[in-house]
């Protein structure tokens, strides 16, 4: 009995719809990214806004500094006094006030007006503050869209769902915390810098991701977020648009790479993309990020149910799924042969070919993900123009459970990446996970100029 697991069938497949990986061109896609990169500077039309981040990245962390970092999630808000040794590495510092403080963030158990949003938020921070006469300044990692300001403060444009606090929508965010901590009777630190959660990033990959050589300050650093979403920060010395030029005093522009519209968008992604919430957008997302992979692979799949070229006893019962979650589909993947979860409970013991055939699709489109997510990075690179300097290579510091636990997306973005770079001429960088970004690059951001 012959095997019913055909690549060429399948490989076929994904060409016909426009999925497969081999249709793209890469060369092309970094040099389009690289133009949408310029006109989203210079205020053109473009798919990426380039937004500046009014803040400039330290070439080195000043050495016994002691800040406080705010990190506000869509579940959490966390505060913690954070101090760097003679390393440049960050610690919590334990006080009378205790370690990192975590608390429900506010809006979250029911509405809330303004004044008691940044009540509550000024209840962590306080007692961070009342028992030091050391603190530099306080970053705020802010993960909701801002409008950054000159000041580096953020004035909120909206909330998620899971903040339930209207009032505060239009609001300067450090301006609220300062005035409630004077309610308090708290004098408020002169510098308070709003960031978001990729800006966070790359500020922590200056603290974590060591030059090759141990020494000096290293090379520029890239931060990028490959999660729930998918967003890249770097530092830039022209940002027309705004009439900023600095060669010595580069400004951090976060590109919103998620919302880049590439050229490879085939008929199931079209597809796909008219069922979400915002069609037409984000289309670089939903082919790379976590938000969108599960879905978008259960679209996938059940074409290829539906035009037999994956089959299986259970493919009915497949067809009627109304979603697939990623972190399923994740699971999945880590072990397809345990016969557990929604997906293995699938197929039978006697399916292995059409198991095969099933894992075989899903990782045309992981590699497609990690293409686009490498020619992201390349682009960004290309574009800064570092030259090559094996000493202080360009640091890449990603953090995001897409890019750390989804099975074969880093080890072929990391492989796409280092082909991009180097097929010209040689180029040093570096790529490496950060963990703590937010809260330690929040740290970090309270020590910029």
């Amino acid at each position: 009995m012959g095997s019913s697991f055909k690549p060429e069938e399948l490989a076929e497949f994904a060409r016909h719809y426009g999925f497969h990986y081999d249709i793209v061109d890469p060369v092309q896609l970094v040099r389009d990214i690289r133009v949408d990169m310029e006109r989203g500077l210079r205020g053109q039309s473009s798919s990426l806004p380039m937004i500046p981040a009014a803040i400039s990245p330290v070439s080195r962390i000043p050495v016994g500094k002691t800040v406080i970092a705010l990190d506000a999630g869509g579940t959490n808000l966390r505060a913690a006094r954070v101090r760097f040794d003679e390393n440049g590495k960050g610690t919590t510092v334990p006080g009378s006030a205790g370690g990192t403080r975590k608390v429900p963030m506010p809006g979250t158990q029911g509405r809330i007006n303004a004044e008691q949003f940044f009540d509550e938020i000024a209840d962590v921070t306080a007692p961070l503050l009342e028992d030091s006469n050391d603190i530099q300044g306080i970053g705020f990692c802010f993960s909701y869209p801002m409008e950054i300001t000159k000041e580096a403060d953020g004035i909120l444009m909206a909330f998620s769902k899971e903040v339930d606090a209207p009032e505060v929508i239009g609001k300067a965010i450090g301006r609220g915390l300062r005035e409630a901590l004077a309610q308090r009777g708290v004098k408020a630190p002169e510098k308070i810098v709003l960031l978001n959660d990729t800006v966070a990033t790359l500020l922590c990959g200056i603290a974590e991701i060591k030059p090759a050589d141990g020494q000096g300050p290293g090379g520029p650093v890239i931060g990028c977020i490959l999660g729930t979403g998918f967003n890249t920060a770097y530092p830039e010395k022209s940002i027309p648009k705004i009439g900023f030029h600095a060669e010595s005093s580069p400004q951090i522009v976060v590109c919103e790479t998620g919302t880049f519209t590439h050229r490879y968008q085939g008929y199931l992604d079209r597809e796909y993309d008219a069922t979400t919430k915002n069609p037409g957008t984000y289309t670089l997302e939903k082919a790379t990020s976590g938000a969108y992979l599960g879905p978008l692979n259960l679209h996938i799949l059940k074409q290829a149910v539906r035009d037999g070229v994956l089959r299986f006893k259970k493919s009915g019962e497949f067809l009627s799924w109304p979603v697939l979650q990623t972190k399923d589909l994740s699971a999945f993947l880590q072990d397809p042969l345990a016969p557990e979860g929604p997906l293995g409970e699938l197929f039978g013991k006697d399916e292995r070919d059409a198991l095969t055939s099933f894992v075989y699709l899903c990782s045309i489109i992981t590699q497609r993900g990690a293409l686009f997510s490498a020619a992201i990075l390349a682009a960004t690179v290309e574009h800064m123009d570092t030259g090559y300097d094996p000493f202080a290579p360009v640091r890449i510091a990603v953090e995001g459970t897409t890019y750390m636990r989804y099975r074969g997306m880093r080890e072929a973005l990391e492989a796409y990446l280092h082909t991009m770079l180097n097929s010209a001429k040689p180029r040093s960088f570096v790529i490496a996970p950060v963990e703590q970004a937010s809260l330690l690059g929040a740290a970090v951001a309270a020590l910029t100029e």
